[in-house]
């Protein structure tokens, strides 16, 4: 019978010929629908960061289900879990003291840091700061302000023109930065989003110098610094945030995904005390923003069972030894006559990219490699730039790495 779920980044005509049912998942493993099992090298969507089938998170959801399923956050109204879980949000965060807003996923916490970046500075008196700078490859989700601000062009295309006010800039060059700010004027602009470690757009780590450097220009001109970090955040890098890794000491903070392991969906934006105190000490008044699961009750317990668990087994030290396994196992495919470059030295992140002039003898080829990593036994895809997404879940073993490997150069072989 053919689906009816329309998948989402999927061409459906090619979902209806070939679906692949997941079932169920233990460790670093998933298994389909006919038994089959997989490694899974992209921890489902940068998400799995402490590995599935964990029952205490289980226990932690039902326990709180049994206590109280949800309950509404606005006005005044809160519960346990929502202050518990954002307490320790500002103990590990950035910037000491933050104070954290709660939504439902990443593409939320972006749209959120966007109109709060504006509305502080009309706050401040400054309304005529609106606009967004954002880099070429990135990715900030896709609801309206994420894909108004998408680096990768084709996650905007055909939707006509949704925020105005918004530019991109290149990835790699602070003076890139420089040049927008002079065109457009620094005291238009109400802030520039940066994600630590572009994801989405191939897995690439920023150049020597130039995260420092961009946090000094927006620090210089007022400009808030948004630093993105669905997919870096919570241990990704070895260190809580990536931020914490370059000491960029972020006015926001957007984060999701790995908040609670993907077990329930949530996300939230951190804000330093320095941008919340209008409201918390200030007569900004009423900030008229909220989602009907902001501070979702069951949400929140299963978020501080993922962070118990990160903490309890020391996985920000497991993503750091990743970081050097994954150099060592997947760096010598750099060789292979199908493979450019190898990305990694960054926390459990690593990237395969395919040769250029490989993908230009066949276009086909993303689609081959792809095809070929799960005959193999490993779930995986092609990221921007056709490169191999990497970025497993911090419990995988050494011995995992080298089957990951192997699996990884038997299927460019394959399709070579």
């Amino acid at each position: 019978m053919a689906t009816k779920f329309w998948h989402p980044f999927a061409d459906m005509r090619a979902v209806l010929r070939s679906e692949l049912v997941i079932a169920r998942g233990e460790g670093c493993y998933v298994w389909d629908d006919s038994g089959k099992r997989y490694l899974d090298a992209g921890a489902s969507l940068w998400y799995c960061n402490i590995g599935h089938g964990r029952s205490e998170i289980a226990d932690a959801v039902a326990a709180q289900m049994r206590t109280l399923e949800a309950y509404s956050t606005f006005g005044d109204l809160t519960s346990p879990p929502v202050n518990e879980l954002t307490d320790r949000l500002s103990m590990i965060a950035p910037v000491p003291g933050s104070v954290s807003f709660l939504t439902s996923g990443g593409s939320d916490s972006v749209d959120t840091a966007v109109k709060l970046a504006r509305r502080y500075h009309t706050a401040m008196g400054r309304s005529d700061r609106t606009f967004v700078l954002s880099r070429s490859r990135a990715y900030h989700g896709m609801h309206t302000a994420g894909t108004s601000i998408a680096g990768i062009s084709a996650n905007n295309d055909g939707y006509g023109k949704l925020l105005t006010d918004t530019a991109l800039v290149e990835w790699d060059s602070h003076d890139s930065l420089l040049d927008a700010i002079e065109r457009i004027g620094a005291e238009r602009i109400a802030a520039f989003i940066c994600e630590p470690i572009i994801g989405a757009g191939g897995i690439l780590a920023p150049p020597p110098g130039y995260l420092e450097k961009v946090r000094g220009i927006c620090r210089d001109t007022g400009i808030l610094f948004i630093a993105d970090e669905v997919i870096t955040g919570f241990g990704r890098t070895g260190m809580w945030f990536a931020s914490q890794r370059w000491n960029l000491e972020p006015d926001l903070v957007t984060c999701a995904k790995g908040i609670t392991s993907g077990y329930l969906p949530l996300g939230a934006v951190i804000a330093a005390p320095h941008i919340a105190e209008p409201w918390f000490a200030g007569d900004a008044g009423l900030w008229r923003h909220g989602y009907t699961y902001t501070g979702h009750t069951t949400v929140a317990a299963a978020a501080i069972a993922n962070l118990n668990v990160i903490q309890r087994e020391n996985l920000l030290a497991e993503a750091n030894r990743l970081e050097t396994q994954l150099a060592a196992g997947l760096g010598p495919l750099a060789a292979h006559e199908l493979v450019s470059e190898v990305r990694c030295g960054v926390g459990a992140l690593a990237a395969i990219q395919l040769a250029p002039e490989a993908f230009a003898e066949n276009p086909q080829l993303p689609d081959l490699v792809n095809a070929a990593l799960r005959k193999h036994g490993v779930l995986s895809r092609i990221l921007f730039g056709n490169a191999v997404q990497v970025s497993p879940p911090f419990v995988m073993t050494e011995s995992q790495v080298t089957d990951l490997a192997e699996a990884v150069r038997a299927s460019l072989d394959d399709v070579a």
